[in-house]
């Protein structure tokens, strides 16, 4: 019985950390930097080659962190951390050391590359996506 609570427990937690992304499903594209050290110059590129807000913003881009074993959204008002290695775990089962996915708003990944993401490929891959066609004819 105990074993059964203890497993109930930890399937609603892992539950709940991966729904952190699915909240954004149909309302925001996914970017995630994925990185084993927190410290790493490709981290740090990646997010100055992304400091185009009104770009980002125009795309309703949503920009994570993962780390083993935290992560957090870039850019928000909550700066905490997430104490939790499921996201990492499952974006990066293949433990490469940096990658860089894009996620679209139907939660499927649409690009994954194992270096620093520079803005215009990343860019020109949201705007060919339908939807993104969808709204830029919209406006």
């Amino acid at each position: 019985m105990k074993y059964q609570l203890l497993f109930l427990f930890l399937s609603i937690c892992t539950s709940i950390k991966a729904q952190d992304l699915e909240k954004h499903q149909w309302k925001h594209r996914i970017l995630l930097i994925i990185s084993e050290d927190e410290t790493s110059d490709l981290v740090k590129l990646q997010l100055e080659l992304l400091d185009e807000s009104v770009a980002l913003n125009e795309r309703k881009l949503v920009i994570y962190k993962l780390h083993p074993n935290r992560y957090r959204i870039v850019g928000s008002n909550k700066t905490d951390w997430i104490m939790d290695s499921t996201l990492y775990d499952k974006y990066n089962s293949e433990g490469h050391e940096f990658k860089t996915m894009l996620i679209g708003l139907d939660g499927d990944v649409k690009l994954e590359v194992h270096d620093v993401l520079d803005s215009e490929k990343l860019f020109a891959t949201i705007d060919r996506m339908p939807m993104r066609q969808r709204e830029l004819r919209d406006h």
